[in-house]
C-alpha cells in the first residue's frame, strides 16, 4: 500500500516505512525532528519542472505529463520502492500545502502502477 501524506502531519503507527520525496528539505522542519526512513530525490520532479508548475507556467495536467516522463528515467528507483511497498506500507512525505494536486499523488500512482 502506497499513500501520500504532508510532511507537517503527525507521525501515526500506520505510516509504515515513510520517504520523503520533496527534492528541497521542508520549510520550518529541523532534520532532527522529522521521523522518515529514506529521502529519495531521484523521484522527485526536476527544478525545472517544479518552478514552472509552482510559477504557474504551466498547468497540473501538463505538469503530470512531464512528471511522468521524468519518472520513466528511474523505473528501477520506482521499482524499488513499488517492492517496499508490497511488504509493508510506504507513505510519501511531501511539504506542498495543496493536498489534491501535487507530486506525491502522481508519484503515488506511477508506483502503483508498478506494484506487482
Amino acid at each position: 500500500m502506497i499513500q501520500c501524506k504532508r510532511v507537517y502531519d503527525p507521525l501515526s503507527a500506520d505510516d509504515g516505512y515513510r520517504v520523503l520525496v520533496d527534492r528541497l528539505w521542508p520549510r520550518g522542519i529541523r532534520k532532527e525532528d522529522l521521523i522518515y526512513d529514506e529521502w529519495c530525490k531521484t523521484l522527485t520532479p526536476s527544478s525545472e519542472l517544479r518552478k514552472a508548475f509552482h510559477s504557474e507556467v504551466i498547468d497540473f495536467a501538463t505538469f503530470c505529463q512531464h512528471y511522468r516522463d521524468e519518472l520513466r528515467q528511474n523505473v528501477a528507483e520506482g521499482e524499488r520502492l513499488a517492492e517496499i511497498a508490497g511488504r509493508q506500507t510506504v507513505t510519501l512525505l511531501y511539504a506542498a500545502k495543496n493536498q489534491q494536486q501535487n507530486h506525491a499523488l502522481v508519484l503515488a500512482d506511477w508506483l502503483n502502477g508498478l506494484t506487482p
